[in-house]
């Protein structure tokens, strides 16, 4: 018995999540329930995805997981559902409800929310940490992440660099400025940001403020991009009427707007759309 109590103690770790509360795991979790789509991708990509025993309704990456059952989301999680799973660790958003009903009930609850590059490999280290899975694993698949978007900011010509960029994260409309992750990552490529880090990572703005800036190149989603001909102006602007807009389909914005392990994707399709666009000018496009 003695022996059985000291191998527990032995496994327990204690981890500070983004809350800045210090979370105590007893043993390797078996049994995951995650209320965050880049949570869920980076249980996936430390290779743990057979842990997952739920996940919110947005999570849709890899394949593997669509089977799963959906609890909800971040501002609506399903608390019953998650219960009923019997989870060992609950991994959600700090800015998610229901960690403080989660613990209550008994259960271990994880809070992160990658916001930034660094974020994202600090997440993944802790996430591994949570798992039980070595930290050098953590890093190499970091680091990997990493070069791919080196990769991706060499893969661009000179003449593609340099262009101004709007980047619409979704309708109102809401923008990727300097300071958020897209924003790094944009950075990283060469392009510079018309929307400066002093608006917040992902400021609400006046449509007025990008028909004033004349981006070289718009980036959106496909479900925003019929609504800018509405919007007073936009016809008129440059970008818009040289066909200077990469609208990407739902599963492309999926990858582009969440921090996780897939930003190496999304510094491919953006690092795409800087070379194609800037190739259409060079080409002379009306």
């Amino acid at each position: 018995m003695a022996i059985t109590s000291f191998t527990s103690l032995a496994q327990a770790v204690v981890l500070r999540d983004d809350r800045q509360i210090e979370v105590t795991i007893a043993k390797p979790p078996q049994r995951i329930v995650s209320l965050l789509p880049s949570l869920t991708e980076t249980v996936c990509a430390l290779g743990q995805c057979e842990k997952l025993v739920g996940v919110d309704r947005y999570s849709n990456w890899p394949e593997s997981i669509a089977k799963l059952p959906r609890m909800g989301g971040g501002i609506d999680p399903n608390i019953e559902s998650v219960v009923a799973t019997k989870p060992d660790l609950v991994l959600m958003a700090t800015s998610a409800r229901g960690a403080e009903r989660f613990t209550s009930l008994g259960l271990t609850v994880l809070a992160l929310e990658p916001r930034s590059h660094a974020d994202v490999q600090r997440v993944m280290r802790i996430v591994a940490q949570a798992l039980d899975v070595p930290v050098a694993e953590s890093d190499r698949v970091w680091r990997h992440i990493d070069a791919a978007v080196n990769a991706a900011a060499q893969s661009i010509p000179a003449q593609a660099k340099g262009q101004r960029v709007y980047f619409e994260v979704s309708r109102a409309p809401y923008g990727a400025s300097e300071s958020s992750f897209i924003g790094e990552t944009l950075q990283r490529l060469g392009a510079r940001n018309i929307l400066p880090a002093s608006l917040g990572p992902f400021p609400k703005i006046n449509p007025e403020f990008v028909v004033r800036a004349q981006p070289d190149i718009i980036m959106v989603g496909d479900s925003n991009f019929a609504d800018m001909t509405t919007r007073p102006g936009w016809q008129n602007m440059r970008a818009m009427r040289t066909q200077r807009v990469c609208h990407f389909k739902s599963e492309e914005s999926d990858v582009l707007v969440r921090a996780g392990p897939r930003m190496a994707e999304a510094a491919r399709l953006m690092a795409k759309c800087l070379t194609g666009k800037a190739n259409d000018k060079s080409k002379g496009q009306p």
